[in-house]
This record gives structure tokens, C-alpha cells and sequence, in this order.
């Protein structure tokens, strides 16, 4: 499936569908986003499928990604860009990228380890709410 350039032109945050933990986070950054600028998609999803040949390094099953101005970023490095769409206080966790990346990513990659376990899983994709659906590609 080809992104039309209206679909490019935004950020979009690529997410596991499955996670109880990412779709919270997804409907916290929905509620609190400053605008509605980001658009989102799982990653089990077509769009991933369609740009996951762009992406110049291997996500791990476990990171959530952003693609912002034809970059990519992963991992504590894609949430703390994520947080510059929020309203504030919020806004201010992306002050956080001063902490060196091995550390956010180590704390990263620990809740993403478990995060099925601590939060559990679905057995389906989310299905955004009738006023998301703009905001959701598939």
C-alpha cells in the first residue's frame, strides 16, 4: 500500500496493537495532544508493512516508532519526541534526551520486556473511537 502524501506529511507513531500499555499511551497522547497533528497505526498493520523498508535500522517487535520529517526514531528516543506534542506539563519529558540513550533505552526496553505481563494483551487491534478515525490509518 502506497502513503499518500497527506499521510507523510504528519508524524506518525507506529504502535503494538496488541498492548494494553500502547493503547493506553496511545488514547493519553489522543487526549493531551496540543493539535491533532500525529497520526497512528499498529504495527501489525498495513502502513507499517508499506514503510517498514524505509526504516534504516531493525525495530524490535517491542519499540514503538516515530517517523517525523522522512526520520525514524525508536524506542525512549521516539517517546520523548512524542511528548513535544503534548500539552504541558507534559511537553517537558522530552527535556529528558539530555539523559544518555543507553540509560532511557535500558529503562525502555525493560517495561517494553514485560510489558504483556505487567499490562496484559489483546487479541485484536484497537479500534479507534468514532472521533480518532481520521487520526488512525490502517
Amino acid at each position: 500500500m502506497e502513503k499518500t502524501n497527506t499521510q507523510l506529511k504528519n508524524p506518525i507513531v507506529l504502535f503494538d496493537g496488541y498492548c494494553h500499555l500502547c493503547d493506553g499511551s496511545i488514547s493519553f497522547i489522543v487526549k493531551k495532544e496540543k493539535g491533532s497533528k500525529l497520526r497512528f497505526t499498529p504495527l501489525q498493520g498495513e502502513t507499517f508493512k508499506s514503510l517498514q523498508a524505509s526504516i534504516p535500522f531493525n525495530p524490535i517487535p517491542d519499540s514503538i516508532l516515530l517517523y517525523e520529517n522522512g526520520k525514524w526514531y525508536a524506542e525512549s528516543g521516539a517517546v520523548l519526541r512524542i511528548a513535544r506534542y503534548l500539552k504541558q506539563p507534559y511537553r517537558l519529558a522530552y527535556s529528558f534526551l539530555i539523559i544518555p540513550r543507553f540509560l532511557r533505552d535500558f529503562i525502555y526496553k525493560l517495561v517494553a520486556r514485560y510489558r504483556y505481563a505487567w499490562f496484559g494483551k489483546r487479541s485484536s487491534c484497537r479500534m479507534p473511537e468514532p472521533h480518532e478515525r481520521q487520526r488512525f490509518l490502517p
